[in-house]
């Protein structure tokens, strides 16, 4: 009996930690695990901590909760489609550094958290079609870096980042129909970077427009640019918008490189000045604390804005005093042109009267010889 029992402890000892879900099916050599159609409403648990590839599309899972892949770190290929997500955890991939394709494709998800894709630098498939997102936020650009495919079809998109699509620098192709698309004038900023993208050999499948009516069904890469003649107020803030940017990399650049200072103290002055606006706590604290650490993290967020301003105004200037000249210019060509035609048509009639009274005077001084051999002829 003693040793049945020995027996017994040895054999459960001996047994593997992670043994393969009986809703799935396991291939230890090629570090497989596919649970698809299995009706599953959670994600298996002891998995194999060395699968690569885990299949589960087509399954009830509602959410995906705080590090759900815990026991799996070295999966590269996630299939999650066709199930009925709609919630994922900021944390449901921590941990899955390796990550390269993902595809949460035919699910009812209405927005993601910027956090969600933090961690994940590899990720190079990514696949968000068909559910019900209305917005990406900007910043997940930042961890999509790698990304060679995106696919955001069939959802509900009506305008997308530019910024998000320009940290996308390695994208190859783009999915985007079926979207309710409107095509204003914060649309204008997808145009132009889809006009790079396409000339630079990306694909793409299209965007057709939903709003306004009048340009319902029409593909946003065919609008002519005419049609955007409203947006001259877009254009601007746009314009500003690349100032503000621009400035605050340059000001960034100068604090980096040894001016703490000068920079110190126009920091100070700038916080001193917009302290009662922001409150007590926060900027005003750090401008009462001189020199605290968190000095430099607010810094680059509010010394631009007087250096911002005073561009603007000359930008304003300056566009005026160009349009103030060239005005000018066409006013002069026009006076110049109207004098020029009036002064021809004078010259051509007095031209005309000239040789009417040449033509005048020829037939008088012919009428005269012509009686003279006739009155010779009478004598």
């Amino acid at each position: 009996m003693r040793a049945v029992l020995v027996g017994v402890l040895l054999s459960l000892l001996s047994c593997p930690a992670h043994t393969c879900p009986k809703e799935c099916s396991c291939d230890s050599n090629a570090k497989v695990v596919d649970c698809r159609g299995q009706g599953l409403y959670d994600i298996p648990k002891r998995l194999h901590a060395d699968t690569q590839e885990l299949y589960l599309q087509g399954n009830r899972i509602r959410g995906l909760g705080s590090s759900a892949f815990r026991e799996t770190p070295l999966v590269r290929i996630l299939d999650l489609s066709n199930n009925s997500i709609t919630s994922v955890s900021p944390s449901a991939l921590l941990g899955l550094r390796t990550l390269h394709r993902l595809s949460l494709a035919n699910n009812g998800l209405r927005e993601l958290d910027k956090r969600m894709l933090g961690p994940i630098r590899s990720l190079s498939h990514l696949d968000l079609s068909h559910n019900s997102l209305w917005s990406l936020p900007g910043a997940m650009g930042d961890s999509l870096r790698n990304l060679s495919h995106l696919g955001l079809a069939h959802n509900r998109l009506t305008r997308l980042d530019r910024s998000l699509l320009e940290a996308l620098g390695g994208l190859d192709s783009l999915t985007l129909r079926g979207n309710p698309w409107r095509c204003d004038c914060q649309l204008i900023g997808l145009k132009l970077w889809l006009e790079t993208y396409l000339f630079k050999g990306g694909v793409l499948d299209e965007v057709l427009c939903s709003q306004p009516e009048e340009m319902r069904n029409r593909d946003l890469q065919r609008v002519p640019y005419q049609l955007f003649h409203a947006c001259m107020t877009t254009s601007y803030n746009y314009l500003f918008a690349n100032i503000h940017h621009l400035e605050s990399e340059r000001m960034l650049r100068g604090h980096a490189h040894g001016n703490h200072a000068h920079h110190d103290s126009h920091a100070h002055n700038v916080l001193v000045g917009d302290g009662e606006g922001f409150g007590g706590t926060g900027v005003g604290g750090v401008g009462g604390g001189g020199g605290g650490g968190s000095l430099p993290e607010c810094e680059p967020k509010q010394r631009p804005r007087p250096v911002n301003l005073r561009h603007a105004i000359a930008t304003v200037i300056i566009t005026g005093v160009v349009c103030g000249i060239v005005c000018l210019m066409m006013l002069a060509a026009a006076v110049y042109g109207c004098a020029y035609a009036a002064i021809m048509a004078k010259y051509q009639r007095e031209l005309k009267e000239n040789e009417e009274l040449a033509a005048a005077q020829g037939a008088d001084h012919a009428t005269a010889d012509d009686k003279e051999p006739l009155e010779n002829a009478i004598a």
